[in-house]
């Protein structure tokens, strides 16, 4: 457990991070760098869009599976690490 802290702190600790979120494989935060109800909204629609995707990469094919997901917009780059049972989340600045 203390790796996993280590972890979040280091990433936390990037220039331009805004904020960190854990997410279990039903969809619910359950480590937070941000505030309750941009969290709450944040894991949901990402829990959604990563379900989606790895749909997606294994329709076109069954043997691959998806790895990473990273998206951005004019405000924010967000990134998904994907895992068995856990969904890591990394909002920051594109600048």
């Amino acid at each position: 457990m203390a790796e996993v802290e280590d972890t979040l702190k280091r990433i936390q600790s990037q220039t331009g991070v805004i904020g960190t979120i854990v997410v279990n494989a039903e969809g619910i935060p359950i480590r937070t760098t941000l505030d309750n109800s941009t969290t709450v909204q944040y894991a949901g629609l990402l829990h959604q869009l990563t379900m989606k995707a790895r749909s997606t990469v294994r329709d076109i094919d069954p043997q691959n599976d998806l790895t990473f997901l990273r998206i951005r917009s004019k405000k924010h780059e967000i990134m998904v690490a994907p895992d068995k049972e856990y969904l890591l989340i990394v909002i920051q600045s594109p600048n």
